[in-house]
């Protein structure tokens, strides 16, 4: 239903993912026989969680230990790991700067040239080490060096916004979404959007899977920059739509891929409700021992020299990756054990599969986190840090 904000300005009413709660349905299923597994091009993996393509989380070892454990990393190819052969001093002084240096600091360090052989070298190293290589570029990145990339098993195509409508500046050449896909001899991956026609034109073009998300990350301030955006809950069930929609046109069944915002197992698993096949997450993996950012994490947009649009946040380092995604848990807050919460969520919602956890009912609910929780948020324990 459109709310009037003004005369000649309806609007809709969005929810995010802390709005909502899961309803059980009449029947329960034993977590242990649930099914995770989902599916990108020829790929098959049994945990749902894409690591993010960012810097403080993925490097070539993360990559491989994600992919050791079922899941994905993707390798940002506009980052440090492409721009310094060794980026392990780069790291470093990331981690060790002050608040009010961090922001020009990292617009020094990323004005680096992205170096050709190092883009190859990466991939390279991910596929020596066992991992499945997935590789992430903006649309200007992806026009320059993606031809670079064709020894990769998938490429995430990802700016803030994308869109097969846009218009350049003079002198600049536009990327061909449809035509970029049809070059590629891996799946394309692209995003990101939060609208049902936008989602859908990308389909059309071609995308492999769809990334839906814009400015809800831990590290992201996009929204508040920008002011764009729509909350999680209404924008991957909106692009969910679309994916249907695409499916019943053509018979192809594209992905949905949650990327942002998403914290705990709780929130995992009410992205998959909403429509989501898997999701992209950030900072609770760089909250791991393995990961590059020594406890640290910052948005892939934070380098920009005209415009950050990400910051640098202190998230601690809790666990291993292993115990991160798979537990066991050694924190009460729903940030381990994350494929736990999510075999045992669609276990008492009576979902088998992913396909069913997609249908389970899902109602309004502000107060979910917050009722009865007076005595862990005094605390700070477990919902109440």
């Amino acid at each position: 239903m459109d709310i009037q904000i003004g005369r000649g300005k309806p609007a809709r009413r969005a929810y995010g993912i802390d709005e909502i709660a899961l309803v059980p349905g009449r029947g329960t299923v034993d977590p242990a026989i649930v099914d995770t597994q989902w599916h990108i091009g020829s790929i098959t993996r049994d945990v749902p969680i894409i690591a993010s393509a960012m810097d403080s989380v993925v490097d070539v070892p993360m990559a491989a230990a994600l992919c050791q454990l079922g899941a994905l990393g993707v390798l940002n190819l506009d980052g440090i790991q492409t721009r310094y052969a060794n980026p392990i001093p780069i790291l470093e002084r990331i981690t060790s700067v002050g608040n009010h240096e961090f922001v020009p600091l990292m617009q020094e360090l990323y004005a680096e040239p992205i170096k050709p052989e190092l883009i190859e070298q990466r991939i390279a190293e991910m596929k020596s080490h066992g991992a499945i290589a997935c590789v992430s570029a903006t649309p200007a990145t992806a026009i320059k060096f993606g031809h670079l990339t064709h020894a990769c098993d998938l490429f995430f195509l990802q700016s803030t916004v994308v869109s097969t409508n846009h218009l350049p500046a003079p002198g600049v050449p536009p990327l061909d979404l449809q035509q970029f896909c049809q070059s590629m001899p891996v799946p394309v991956i692209m995003g990101n959007c939060v609208t049902y026609e936008v989602c859908l034109e990308l389909m059309h073009a071609g995308a492999a899977a769809v990334l839906v998300g814009i400015g809800p990350g831990a590290a992201c301030t996009s929204r508040g920059v920008l002011g764009i955006g729509i909350p999680q809950a209404t924008a991957i069930a909106d692009c969910a739509a679309a994916r249907e929609t695409f499916q019943a046109e053509t018979g192809r069944y594209v992905p949905i891929i949650a990327d942002g915002g998403l914290v705990t197992g709780g929130d995992i698993c009410k992205s998959l409700a909403c429509g989501a096949d898997s999701v992209m997450i950030g900072s609770p993996l760089a909250r791991a021992q393995e990961a590059p950012g020594r406890g640290y994490h910052w948005g892939m947009a934070t380098p920009s020299a005209v415009l950050p649009r990400g910051t640098r946040i202190k998230v601690g380092t809790t666990g291993s990756i292993y115990q991160i995604l798979r537990g066991p848990a050694a924190l009460d807050d729903g940030t381990h054990n994350l494929l736990g919460a999510i075999k045992t969520s669609m276990g008492t919602l009576g979902a088998k599969n992913l396909r069913e956890m997609q249908q389970v009912e899902i109602v309004i609910a502000p107060s979910l986190l917050t009722e009865g929780k007076v005595y862990q948020k005094a605390q700070q324990l477990g919902m109440g840090k």
